[in-house]
């Protein structure tokens, strides 16, 4: 556009909230009407950063399916000052449109949000790593270990006794910028001790979860790790005697069968808790399962 030396415009086109009515089609949630509001408010300010402090848990309940087009228009914007205005809003459908308008003005380098986003995140995550406990720490150390040298480590020396000296599932959970890029865990023992357990799992999880490819080395500083240790699983005889925030979930039957953590973002009831361990077993909705629950120690 710059190039030309013509006036343009380009449109970034997305719904809003599909739920914001109990009569439309999708239904009402609370987070229809709050990304709604929240949307037009950022966008009728310009301030663009705040379209990266939307998490994708409430984007996801709130149903939008625009977000990214926003985002991407104001990437678009990067580096300028910018007028805005915002139109209209409305929702008669239980759907909802917005209509905000941007004119570019002079260069603003400021208004570089990826840039200052990304440059704050970067040292939030030294500062974490830096203060990480020892389960942390050595599951850091080992997905380092395998991302750049392709080895799986030994169990160092001067970790604490309840690392070495004892044995439990352990799963081993890597984000990368909000957004889960590796899982892998035990649910029993199969190593010596809780230390190899966690050291094994965290290059299952940087290199061998089947949903992801491998984690590369220019991902490393951009990665959040937390590690799960698992308490012994006791059985239940129904849903009832979970807890979706205490729990996590282990449904059988036969062979198969399905692990969930607990208080996982976007899973916030037992039912769905349950169902997506189903589907991790293979089993299906109708079919008759063993259910067992476990705590965890979440080290993060």
């Amino acid at each position: 556009m710059e190039e030309t030396g013509r006036r343009a415009v380009y449109v970034a086109s997305g719904d809003l909230s599909h739920k914001l009515q109990a009569y439309g089609p999708y239904g009402y949630v609370p987070e229809g009407p709050q990304y709604d509001a929240r949307i037009l408010d950022v966008c009728g300010r310009a301030a663009f950063g705040e379209l990266f402090d939307f998490d994708e848990a409430f984007c996801e309940r709130a149903a939008e399916c625009g977000h990214r087009s926003f985002v991407i228009m104001a990437g678009a914007l990067d580096g300028l000052a910018v007028e805005a205005e915002a139109y209209s809003h409305e929702d008669v459908t239980g759907v909802g449109y917005g209509v905000c308008a941007f004119r570019p003005k002079e260069k603003d380098e400021s208004r570089r949000f990826l840039d200052i986003r990304q440059k704050a995140q970067e040292k939030r995550l030294a500062d974490a790593r830096a203060k990480c406990d020892a389960w942390v720490d050595l599951a850091w150390r080992s997905v380092q270990s395998w991302v750049l040298d392709r080895k799986v480590m030994d169990v160092p020396d001067g970790l604490p006794a309840e690392l070495t000296a004892s044995r439990a599932g352990a799963f081993v959970s890597i984000h990368k910028q909000g957004r889960l890029r590796g899982c892998i865990g035990t649910i029993a023992p199969t190593q010596g001790s809780l230390a190899e357990e966690i050291i094994h799992n965290a290059v299952s999880a940087a290199a061998r979860d089947p949903r992801f490819d491998p984690i590369r080395p220019d991902e490393l500083k951009w990665l959040e790790i937390s590690v799960d240790v698992l308490g012994e699983p006791e059985s239940i005889a129904s849903e009832a005697e979970l807890d979706v925030k205490r729990y996590g979930v282990i449904v059988s039957r036969g062979r198969r069968r399905g692990l969930l953590l607990p208080d996982l973002d976007g899973v916030d009831t037992v039912q769905r808790q349950v169902e997506i361990a189903r589907q991790k077993a293979g089993i299906g909705p109708g079919e008759k399962v063993d259910l067992q629950r476990f705590e965890v120690i979440r080290h993060t």
